[in-house]
């Protein structure tokens, strides 16, 4: 169900981006706007973000194999580091051709051409609503990077709503300037966009590079971990993200008296109330290490 509704977001959003990287694209030919073009040729980029998240959530689905025994999940945090490289190269793009705009006799605007950003505006605001919500709640870095490719559209739209809408009141009340409302807007929309692509690719890297979670959560599940009366020392507790899930490591001091089995079975409680308290934990591996009643009296 969980992979049925991810695919379904991300076919969507490569649909939409396709349909409207060509209404842009032939509707700022015909109309010449530089704004849309631009715009158009960002959304040509989006296809290929939508692209790659589509392939990296297909290749982190797969199970864990000989060749890789913690799953696929980095997969989709690949598919999210190549989204925010995409999404830096158009806002470049975006900003070059805004400021190359201001040097250039300003274009007429056009209500079409207004229509079609406006439509892209509310479609691509409702896409990041929907992606962003199956996202969270799956925890797909896949799907939650496609959603801020849709926001920095929505960026983009508006910036391109405001400079066609200023052209067209320009135009109306013989006001030349207003014409470059455009670029200047283009200008401030490409540094949003551009700081979105590095917040985004930021925490691609750190997950690449295995950055253990938050404080909290560790403390979360070291409260868990104690909770186990059997458990007398935490010795070491680390986790990481893997994807769209956690991994969690712990090396735990315990009766050096107890069995196998009964160290078996401490292990398996404290797998269990990690994973039943926090459902994005897919695995938790547990090192259980001898703990005798003279080192309490050393310590």
């Amino acid at each position: 169900m969980k992979k049925t509704a991810s695919m379904l977001a991300i076919w969507i959003s490569l649909a939409s981006n396709i349909v409207l990287t060509a209404i842009k694209i032939i509707i700022g030919f015909m109309f010449q706007s530089q704004v849309l073009i631009a715009d158009g040729i960002h959304n040509a980029g989006d296809v290929i973000a939508s692209a790659t998240a589509f392939s990296a959530m297909r290749v982190s689905s797969k199970p864990a194999d000989v060749d890789h025994p913690y799953g696929h999940g980095k997969a989709e945090v690949l598919g999210a580091f190549i989204v925010a490289i995409i999404l830096g190269g158009a806002a470049i793009y975006m900003g070059y051709h805004s400021v190359h705009a201001l040097f250039e006799p300003a274009g007429e605007a056009h209500i079409i051409a207004l229509c079609a950003a406006v439509v892209s505006l509310i479609w691509k605001q409702i896409l990041y609503v929907y992606t962003m919500r199956i996202g969270k709640s799956l925890n797909s870095k896949g799907l939650i990077a496609t959603a801020y490719d849709h926001l920095a559209d929505v960026y983009a739209s508006i910036a391109a709503s405001v400079g066609i809408g200023l052209g067209l009141i320009g135009d109306h009340f013989n006001i030349s300037y207003l014409a470059y409302g455009d670029p200047v807007a283009g200008i401030i929309v490409s540094f949003l966009v551009l700081k979105l692509a590095y917040e985004m690719g930021s925490e691609s890297f750190d997950i690449l590079m295995e950055r253990s979670v938050s404080a909290t959560y560790i403390e979360q599940y070291a409260t868990l971990i104690r909770s186990v009366p059997e458990v007398k020392r935490i010795d070491r507790l680390r986790a990481r993200e893997h994807g769209h899930y956690i991994l969690v490591d712990a090396r735990l001091g315990v009766s050096g008296t107890l069995t196998i089995q009964e160290g078996h079975d401490i292990s398996r409680r404290i797998k269990r109330k990690i994973k039943e308290a926090h459902s994005d934990v897919d695995e938790v591996l547990v090192h259980l290490n001898p703990w005798y009643k003279e080192e309490q009296a050393d310590a």
